[in-house]
C-alpha cells in the first residue's frame, strides 16, 4: 500500500494487508472474523493463495508458518527462508518480509497475533525474552523434532478452533496456548547457551539497538557508546559471533530500510535519504549504488515493471 509523499510511513494492518494481496473481492476474506486484525489461526488448506506477490514489508502482528507438508518461501530481514515439513518460521512485527512466489504449494497452519495479546494476564517482559523467535534480530526458524510435532499441531489445533469456532476468541485462552506453544518451540529451536559469552551479548544487544535507532544513528561509537564498551571492542564481538563488522551490519540495516520505502511510499529519494539519516541526497544514492550496483530511482523504477 502506498502512501503519498510527507505522510507517516506506517507498516501494514492486517485488513489492509489481506485487502491489498489477497484482493478485495477474494471470497476467503467471510474467514476473517471482526476482531482476526489482533489474533487469527487457520489452517493452510482452508485458505486461497496469495493473488500477488508482496513486496518488502512490514507487519504490526507477528507471523507464525507451521509446514506439515510441502514447502513455503520467503525473505525475512536480509535472508530468504525455505520452510519444509515440521519447520516453523516466524515473522516478527515490524521485519521487513517480502514474498516472491506466490505459488508456495504447503500445508499447515498459519497464525497471527498482535504483540499486545502477549502482555496480558499471564505474560510478562521477562519471560517473553526467552523467546529468541519473536525478536527482529533472532533466528526465525525452527524445525521440529517427529516426537514434538503432535504437541505443536494439537496446539495450533485448538487455537484454530478458538478462532473459528467461537464469535470472538477468547484472549486468555489465546494468550495461555500461544505461551505453551512458544516453550514447545524452545524445545527445538537453536538456543543460545545459558554460559553465553560476552561477546553474543554484546552482539545481540547491538542487532536489537540498530533496529531502534537506525533512521538517526548510523556510527560504530554511538552503539558502543550506549553498550558501553569500545568501538574497537564492539566491532570485534561482532565480527567474531557474525562475521560481519558493526558498520557492515549497520549499512545493511539502512539499505533493507531504504528498499522498504522505495516500495511501500511514494516518498521522493531525497525524502527517503532523511527518513533513513542521510540529509545528502547525493551522497545515500552513492551509497545505495555502491552496495546494490543501481541507484534508488533505476531500483524503484525497476520493481515498478515487476
Amino acid at each position: 500500500m502506498k502512501t503519498k509523499a510527507g505522510e507517516n510511513v506506517k507498516t501494514y494492518e492486517a485488513k489492509g494487508f489481506r485487502e491489498k494481496f489477497l484482493g478485495e473481492d477474494n471470497p476467503m476474506h467471510v474467514l476473517f472474523r471482526s476482531n482476526s486484525d489482533h489474533f487469527f489461526c487457520l489452517k493452510m488448506e482452508e485458505m486461497m493463495r496469495l493473488r500477488y506477490p508482496v513486496p518488502p514489508s512490514k507487519h504490526s502482528c507477528h507471523t507464525l508458518i507451521f509446514v506439515s507438508s510441502g514447502s513455503h518461501v520467503m525473505k525475512s530481514g536480509y535472508e530468504e527462508y525455505q520452510t519444509v515439513s515440521n519447520e516453523i518460521i516466524v515473522v516478527p512485527a515490524g521485519q521487513v518480509f517480502s514474498i516472491k512466489n506466490i505459488n508456495n504449494t504447503h500445508t499447515g497452519y498459519i497464525c497471527q497475533f498482535h504483540p499486545d495479546i502477549l502482555i496480558g494476564k499471564y505474560g510478562n517482559r521477562e519471560m517473553l525474552n526467552d523467546f529468541d523467535f519473536l525478536k527482529i534480530s533472532g533466528n526465525p526458524k525452527v524445525t521440529l523434532t517427529p516426537e514434538d510435532v503432535p504437541d505443536v499441531e494439537t496446539i495450533l489445533n485448538r487455537l484454530q478452533k478458538e478462532y473459528s469456532e467461537t464469535t470472538t476468541a477468547n484472549l486468555n485462552i489465546v494468550q495461555s496456548y500461544l505461551i505453551a506453544l512458544f516453550y514447545e518451540m524452545n524445545k527445538n529451536s537453536i538456543k543460545v547457551s545459558k554460559n553465553i559469552s560476552a561477546a553474543e551479548v554484546i552482539t545481540n544487544k547491538f542487532k536489537e539497538l540498530i533496529h531502534q535507532n537506525i533512521k538517526t544513528q548510523h556510527l560504530v561509537h554511538y552503539y558502543a557508546s550506549l553498550l558501553n564498551v569500545t568501538p574497537n571492542h564492539l566491532n570485534k564481538s561482532v565480527k567474531t559471533v557474525t562475521g560481519k563488522s558493526a558498520a557492515k551490519w549497520i549499512d545493511e540495516t539502512i539499505l533493507l530500510e531504504a528498499k522498504y520505502l522505495l516500495f511501500q511510499t511514494t516518498l521522493s529519494v531525497s525524502e527517503i535519504a532523511i527518513q533513513v539519516g542521510h540529509e545528502d541526497q547525493s551522497y545515500f544514492s552513492r551509497f545505495f549504488k555502491k552496495h546494490e550496483g543501481i541507484t534508488p530511482i533505476q531500483y524503484r523504477k525497476m520493481i515498478d515493471k515487476s
